[in-house]
């Protein structure tokens, strides 16, 4: 898992409202049956202006929750009117995955709750492969059958912004990530027409960055002609004839910082988001923020605020959180201390934990409406498993379900955390989760004693 930092007053926080109102609400899927969690309705609500998210519609109605452990015991062998009332959300990294090696004891726990038809998802800040890869990839490395059904990664809200009135459907984009490319064709598949990479504009304009060795041997064999040239002052050339991006996409964590840093820095100075201007109110102490990002800049647009993930190696790497550090700290030193305005989606954000609940809840009514339960009743817990305090654990803990779900939060020793390099007095507030466990699947066996599990053992 990765691990999430605030960066400034100026952190935007979007709605994504859009992403749980296109999905049915608990309440309502105890009430409708539904074929398929693939086929969500798309959100059709008026965007925000802020974040471009719509706005939230529906509200579900109030739960009552009985605080006794004891009237929750059941036996998955019992009659089938006694459907499981909780369900779990993991993490990947650090959890269920060190990189590509599984980490031991949580294969045999996602198969275990396969088996008894106890439902589950998982909730990742990882991202930059489409959802249907990053699944076939997972049930591989896993040994377990999984599908998008029930997997939320950082960027899947993105698709969300192709719908609505303030559609950026047809807009020009820029996406950046680990590899471009592929996050330029997981883009397009989510509706995006009109999508430009860092190297698309490198190799029509070498000189935007000169000091690059990969031209060659990387961007060149992914760039694509661009749409419009490059405005160049002192040419002729219209302004309105220049390329112009329309709002900036990270999708997970980039790997040429020093160019994708120079290439964001220069469309959030420019003038409108036409690349190769300078805005000509920026440093202007008459208007707000003395005029930095005050002149129809794109918008800037990261999926999650990791600053480190859990790897194979015994220490926490950077993540996109560290990016995005680095992007704010050249912006200050050039704006003379100027927070940098971004919109961050993602752990540990309640919209997120929002949209997951929704997910999770149809997922649960097709797992439980093929064992015979046509009517699952209610969702009464979600154990959020994570190896992160920042993210997994402060989600779940910050999160107020609107169905009245209990969100318990379960920081396993598997990933970023660990006694040795943050202790638990690091673990206060909103960062102390409901209990510190070895594993993922020591996580399942104390939920299940929690809930009074009666079934086969785990």
């Amino acid at each position: 898992m990765r691990t999430s930092r605030i960066l400034g007053s100026a952190f935007a926080r979007p709605n994504l409202a859009a992403l749980t109102s296109s999905l049915p609400s608990p309440i309502q899927i105890s009430r409708h049956i539904r074929s398929a969690a693939s086929g969500l309705p798309r959100a059709t609500q008026k965007h925000t202006r802020t974040a471009q998210f719509s706005s939230f519609i529906g509200k579900t109605d109030g739960l009552s929750r009985s605080n006794s452990r004891e009237a929750r015991k059941y036996n998955t062998k019992s009659t089938p009117s006694e459907a499981p009332p909780f369900a779990f959300a993991f993490d990947i990294d650090g959890v269920l995955l060190h990189v590509a090696t599984p980490i031991p004891g949580a294969p045999e726990a996602l198969k275990f709750l396969n088996d008894n038809n106890i439902p589950f998802i998982l909730l990742t800040n990882g991202g930059g492969k489409h959802e249907t890869e990053r699944v076939k990839d997972l049930s591989q490395k896993l040994g377990i059958e999984l599908t998008t059904d029930n997997f939320v990664q950082s960027h899947t809200p993105f698709r969300q912004l192709v719908e609505g009135p303030d559609s950026m459907r047809e807009k020009t984009i820029l996406v950046t990530g680990a590899n471009a490319e592929k996050c330029r064709l997981i883009a397009e598949d989510y509706g995006f027409r009109n999508v430009v990479t860092p190297a698309d504009i490198l190799k029509a304009h070498p000189e935007v960055f000169p000091f690059d060795p990969l031209l060659d041997t990387v961007y060149t064999a992914t760039a694509r002609p661009l749409p419009r040239p490059v405005f160049t002052p002192g040419s002729g050339m219209r302004l309105s004839d220049a390329l112009k991006i329309d709002a900036m996409f990270v999708f997970n964590d980039p790997r040429d910082w020093a160019y994708d840093i120079q290439l964001i820095v220069d469309l959030l100075l420019s003038q409108e988001g036409y690349v190769g201007t300078y805005s000509p109110k920026n440093g202007d102490a008459a208007l707000p923020s003395c005029g930095w990002q005050q002149d129809g800049q794109p918008p800037l647009y990261f999926s999650n605020a990791d600053l480190l993930w859990s790897t194979g190696f015994h220490l926490p790497r950077f993540g996109q959180g560290a990016f995005q550090a680095a992007v704010a700290g050249v912006w200050r030193r050039l704006t003379n201390g100027h927070e940098l305005q971004r919109r961050v989606i993602g752990k540990p954000y309640s919209e997120t934990y929002q949209f997951a609940e929704r997910v999770l809840a149809t997922h649960r009514h097709e797992v439980l409406r093929r064992r015979g339960h046509h009517e699952p009743g209610t969702l009464k817990s979600v154990y959020m498993v994570g190896d992160n305090p920042e993210s997994d654990i402060a989600g779940a803990n910050d999160f107020k379900s609107e169905a009245g779900t209990e969100w318990s939060s379960i920081l396993v020793r598997t990933g970023v955390w660990s006694p040795e390099h943050a202790g638990e007095k690091a673990l206060q507030g909103r960062f102390k989760p409901k209990v510190i466990v070895d594993d993922a699947r020591e996580a399942v066996r104390w939920a299940l004693k929690r809930e009074g599990w009666t079934g086969p053992a785990l």
